[in-house]
């Protein structure tokens, strides 16, 4: 919360500017700075952020649990890893759009050794935070699925 806190907001009736003045780490591990969301701006059906890649960096996969993302990528090459293994992959460039439909497993890597990726992430829930679940490796030798979602685990 303390990055939100740090936020310059400009609220006048119906319209909302956000200046994101710090960034965070997404649990992703990527940097984020918080733009609209239902706590920036009081958004309720959408949020959107800047997330930067660092060079030859490679996001925590994860899934967006109910909702669409769309992906603006600003600057820099990206792979994005995707499916239930992270078996298949695309390669999105500058000025390319992305549509990471729900619950779909994936991973952004960039491509570029020495330039960070920079994207907007656009997505239809108010913040992405509570709907989104981390991979991590199965442990578990028995199953041919290479990747588990604890936070999807019930007991």
């Amino acid at each position: 919360m303390e990055a939100l806190e740090k936020l310059e907001r400009n609220r006048s009736d119906g319209v909302v500017v956000v200046r994101p003045a710090s960034e965070t780490m997404s649990r992703q591990r990527l940097t984020c700075y918080v733009g609209i969301s239902e706590a920036t701006a009081g958004a309720k059906n959408i949020s959107m952020n800047l997330i930067v890649i660092p060079p030859a960096s490679v996001a925590k996969p994860h899934l967006h649990k109910g909702y669409e993302t769309a992906i603006y990528l600003l600057k820099g090459s990206v792979e994005t890893r995707y499916g239930h293994n992270l078996e298949r992959s695309i390669v999105s460039q500058e000025a390319d759009l992305i549509l990471i439909k729900p619950d779909v497993p994936h991973q952004p890597v960039n491509l570029d050794p020495k330039e960070a990726a920079l994207a907007i992430v656009h997505a239809t829930i108010p913040t992405s935070r509570r709907a989104l679940c981390t991979m991590a490796r199965r442990t578990d030798r028995r199953s041919s699925a290479r990747f588990q979602f604890p936070e999807l685990r019930t007991s």
